[in-house]
């Protein structure tokens, strides 16, 4: 499995062009070893609607309960353990939802797909590049 950052997650399920090929390429070649998605990137994605960052042609509940739906997609619920970790992670920087994310993936011992700096440059988990 690898663990999706909530842009990736939201632009594959939108078809966006800011996914790149190569993004794509290990989407599709890690979908039937599972795709997870935080359930914090569900209310990362649902702020955004919120504070009218992202717009759907759907509401927003719609839009996640089609997105979870999609083939190889785990819904990776928060746990003690990912808590705690979150709130561990030396020398990264303070965004809860990507220390979340990260802690996810950390403790489901899988990489995570990012386009993110900061995540890209931290050393405490495993990415895709």
């Amino acid at each position: 499995m690898i663990v999706l950052d909530t842009h990736i997650w939201v632009w594959w399920v939108d078809d966006n062009s800011k996914l790149t090929t190569k993004y794509r390429s290990w989407i599709e070649e890690y979908q039937s070893q599972g795709l997870g998605v935080s359930i914090v990137s569900c209310w990362e994605v649902a702020k955004l609607v919120e504070k009218n960052r992202l717009v759907f042609s759907c509401s927003v509940n719609e839009w996640l309960e089609t997105a979870l739906a999609y083939p190889g997609v785990e819904l990776l619920n928060l746990t003690l353990p990912i808590v705690v970790d979150s709130t561990q992670l030396s020398g990264f920087h303070s965004d809860p939802f990507d220390q979340i994310i990260v802690a996810t993936a950390r403790n489901y011992g899988c990489p995570l797909l990012t386009v993110d700096a900061k995540i890209l440059n931290y050393s405490g988990v495993e990415t895709l590049s």
